[in-house]
């Protein structure tokens, strides 16, 4: 059998999760995307297929302020403004999804700056 790349096991171990984890109008779905230099975040309602809230270290808004500041320091920053955007739209609680990835480091981060920031997961 064929070695399996680091991202298709990502991929096998995303789809395990999406598995039970599904958002709704009334919980939308936190979803995150790590990539080696950046993070992104969204938060979605998969009944209607629309993303209510997004945000990521590339972001016009943020951007500015991620100089110098470590991508820890960037996930945690990119979580509590997630949280205000969904909060605006009327989104408390969300279901996480860390989209196979492990839930330390960077994704820990965006985490807990998203529960700072008032979302309840």
């Amino acid at each position: 059998m064929a070695e399996k790349s680091r991202s298709e096991a990502r991929i096998r171990r995303h789809a395990r999760v999406r598995k039970n984890v599904q958002g709704t109008a009334q919980r939308p779905r936190l979803s995150v995307f790590r990539s080696l230099s950046e993070i992104y975040v969204q938060v979605i309602d998969d009944h209607i297929g629309n993303t209510i809230a997004s945000a990521s270290t590339i972001d016009e808004e943020l951007r500015g302020k991620m100089k110098g500041l470590k991508k820890l320091e960037q996930a945690k920053m990119v979580g509590k403004a997630v949280a205000e955007r969904a909060m605006g739209k009327g989104v408390k609680a969300v279901v996480f999804d860390r989209g196979g990835f492990k839930y330390s480091g960077r994704v820990k981060a965006l985490a807990d700056g998203a529960r700072e920031g008032g979302l309840e997961f």
